[in-house]
């Protein structure tokens, strides 16, 4: 088996830091599941790295088979080496190097009518941002944007916090707010952004029509370029205690109520 000096080994150590990934153009993705997300999308995927007690599950042994069908290079390396090539204290014993997409605002989801999309300013919390994306995912939105200054979508965290969502919807990343509301204006698509001083409540504004939702950065909120070109701003009511909601949570409360709305 190849030890720490192979090429490939030490390759997949350096896609660990964020200039080397985008210098590549290449991510890592880590665990069974999202593996297999991997494998069941159209992104290229150059490489598989698994250890020997990958092989000791069907399931493992099937991830590994459809990878070799797709020619994919496969790596086996020992259980020690792999857990200091991994991300989590508890390692599956399996990861794949993924090619990164340049998605551009033009690769939004069209047939999604009316259009749902999610814009993200300055979110810094890679946890945060996965679970902004995972949600949209769920929601049905076409796609989600992300402002300069936002975490990045193939931190390894971000990653995991996904939970696979990435596979399924455009994730649009290092945008400029100027081009992105110009492109919004310019599809007559209304700008909704959660303020929590704002005088309307979320379910007072009309969601229904084609919008884009969004959400500010977990300590100052959205930019005032942002809140100055938006169409409306809306709270969350919050009768409780509490000063206010995690991003996430609050992105998917925005969500939940153009699915509730646009389901009745």
């Amino acid at each position: 088996m190849p030890g720490k000096n192979n090429p490939h080994v030490k390759y997949l150590r350096r896609l660990a830091g964020r200039r080397f990934r985008d210098q590549e153009g290449k991510f890592l993705v880590e665990g069974v599941r999202f593996v297999e997300e991997a494998l069941n999308s159209t992104w290229p995927i150059e490489m598989l790295a698994y250890s020997p007690r990958i092989t000791e599950d069907g399931r493992g042994e099937r991830l590994l088979t459809s990878a070799s069908n797709r020619g994919v290079t496969l790596l086996e390396v020992e259980d020690q080496l792999f857990k200091e090539l991994s991300g989590t204290e508890t390692p599956q014993g399996i990861l794949a190097v993924v090619q990164q997409r340049n998605n551009t605002l033009e690769a939004l989801a069209a047939d999604i009518e009316p259009a749902l999309l999610v814009l993200v300013d300055g979110v810094r919390d890679p946890g945060n941002l996965g679970g902004i994306i995972r949600s949209a995912d769920a929601a049905g939105a076409g796609g989600v944007i992300l402002l300069k200054g936002t975490a990045d979508i193939y931190n390894p965290k971000t990653l995991r916090s996904t939970m696979g969502s990435l596979f399924h919807l455009p994730v649009i990343q290092g945008c400029a707010a100027e081009v992105v509301m110009a492109y919004l204006e310019e599809r007559g698509i209304k700008a909704v952004a959660g303020e929590p001083r704002a005088a309307m409540a979320v379910y007072e504004c009309d969601l229904s029509v084609p919008c884009a939702l969004a959400v500010g950065g977990e300590a100052a909120g959205a930019s005032q370029i942002l809140l100055d070109r938006v169409s409306e701003l809306v709270r969350i009511p919050m009768p409780g205690r509490a000063e206010s909601l995690n991003v996430a949570i609050s992105a998917s409360i925005l969500l939940y109520e153009a699915v509730r709305q646009r389901q009745t």
